[in-house]
């Protein structure tokens, strides 16, 4: 690739545009818990960097220094704090709705593209030269792609540790380190601990939560989030979508879980997600926020940060409805619905390829084709059988009409829908597929692409709700005011 294209303009103000460093101080002196995962602070003369909420004494400002990621903290010579834990806090929503390369390149860190593929992996699906994603990282971030991955391998096996009985040894290779010698090195340099102080240093619940975790019965996971957190309309749509074999959502309403089977890069999955409905009331306080209780069961550990990512994108966990709230709050039609479901999330997908098929076809054929097509896991778990057939399988079977169309472009790459995927390229790329309708490309936009500015043809939705005219959407189909 050329090292000499450039990213395309943005069209929407970052970090360092709307928050000087005084702005940020005041925030960590207040413990705004707001802004964790927006931004790290760290404190030279302890050497430890924190999130704003952190309750530990404020530090002095001339003491503070500020960083856009815990990457890029690290790389300065901080540590993480073993009180507020910054590495847990949700990512920065940032990177959902921006679409520039930092953006894309961030939601492929995420999901595990450079332990997988290394950086030259990740800058061609950027379509960038490695050197130029580097330069791009580094400059904005403070941090490039290796020491972005390297942060989250770091809080990976923070979590097996804490959480699991893995052998140690497993658990390095389980989280992307190339050797234990590497594994041990990072988590002195990160944590100031040995893996084996780290795991008997886990919360009374985490040491709790170990004893019954194992590869078979799955790892227990709190996904966390930011203010408040409609659960319920969530998993209302998510039970209404819900396609056998694949899905399911049992329990009364209210205690429901979610659970449902994925496809990942090194083996296969099935996951659980409680409702969480108290969520919903979290609107103030140190800490604004909670999470989602999760169980994750992996046939290859490996694949537990990818997992992650995935439900992160489905339940929309890194949004920031502070913003969104404020934005669609000030609009007269919507200001009712938002003060009714504060936190109301814009749900994404866990498997994009998967959201686009069944956004053509609806449940009953996505049910049809999943019987017929889908993979038998080795180990059923109760209604859940199969996954999802992929594309490839698909457009092979049934080749024919726009299923078929939608199926070969999506198996050979002309439609990419990944995390680092061009929203504007692929809904293009779309709309290129011989049957496929603006109203199920703006579908696959919204939820496949997380594209949270996102609005169907016709629906006359005005532009003071961008950026955020997929949750404007949403309050107006959880009010009744449009269909699903």
């Amino acid at each position: 690739m050329s090292d000499f294209r450039q990213p395309r303009a943005r069209s929407w103000p970052t970090l360092d545009d709307v928050m000087d460093e005084d702005t940020r101080y005041e925030a960590v002196r207040s413990r705004d818990g707001r802004f964790d995962g927006e931004f790290f602070f760290a404190v030279e003369t302890t050497g430890i960097y924190c999130r704003p909420s952190c309750p530990a004494v404020t530090p002095k400002r001339h003491n503070v220094r500020f960083f856009a990621t815990a990457a890029a903290a690290q790389g300065s010579g901080f540590r993480a704090c073993r009180r507020c834990r910054p590495d847990a806090v949700p990512g920065s929503a940032e990177w959902n709705v921006r679409a520039d390369v930092v953006g894309r390149a961030m939601r492929l860190i995420g999901d595990g593209v450079v332990d997988r593929e290394g950086v030259a992996g990740l800058a061609t699906r950027l379509g960038y030269s490695a050197r130029q994603v580097q330069r791009q990282l580094t400059a904005e971030l403070g941090a490039g792609p290796v020491a972005l991955a390297r942060a989250q391998r770091a809080h990976t096996a923070r979590v097996l540790l804490q959480t699991t009985d893995l052998p140690v040894t497993q658990i390095a290779f389980a989280s992307g380190f190339a050797s234990v010698r590497q594994f041990n090195e990072t988590m002195r340099e990160v944590y100031a601990s040995t893996p084996s102080e780290l795991r008997a240093a886990a919360p009374q619940g985490g040491r709790a939560a170990r004893r019954t975790a194992t590869p078979d019965a799955g790892i227990p996971l709190r996904l966390a989030h930011r203010g408040p957190y409609q659960s319920t309309a969530v998993f209302d749509l998510l039970a209404a979508e819900a396609v056998a074999g694949v899905e399911e959502v049992g329990g009364p309403r209210g205690r429901r879980t979610y659970r449902r089977t994925l496809r990942l890069p090194h083996g296969t999955g099935i996951v659980a997600v409680d409702e969480r409905p108290g969520a919903a009331r979290c609107t103030s306080g140190a800490h604004p926020g909670g999470w989602l209780d999760a169980r994750l069961h992996l046939t290859d550990p490996r694949d537990l940060t990818t997992a992650v990512q995935r439900l992160r994108r489905l339940f929309d966990l890194d949004a920031d409805p502070y913003a969104v709230d404020e934005r669609l709050g000030a609009d007269a039609r919507l200001a009712p619905l938002v003060a009714a479901r504060p936190g109301l999330r814009s749900p994404g997908a866990a498997d994009p390829e998967e959201l686009a098929v069944r956004a053509l076809v609806g449940r009953a054929e996505a049910e049809r084709l999943v019987q017929r097509y889908g993979k038998t896991l080795d180990a059923p778990c109760g209604s859940l059988t199969h996954l999802f057939p992929e594309p490839a399988v698909l457009a092979g079977a049934e080749p024919h009409g726009t299923l078929g169309a939608l199926t070969t472009a999506l198996a050979d790459g002309a439609v990419r829908l990944d995390p680092g995927a061009d929203r504007d390229d692929a809904e293009a790329a779309l709309l290129a597929v011989p049957g496929l309708n603006a109203r199920t490309v703006a579908a696959v936009r919204t939820r496949a692409l997380g594209d949270p500015d996102a609005a169907p043809p016709g629906s006359h939705i005005p532009d003071t709700w961008r950026p955020w005219r997929s949750y404007a959407l949403q309050h107006l189909r959880a009010a009744g005011e449009l269909e699903y």
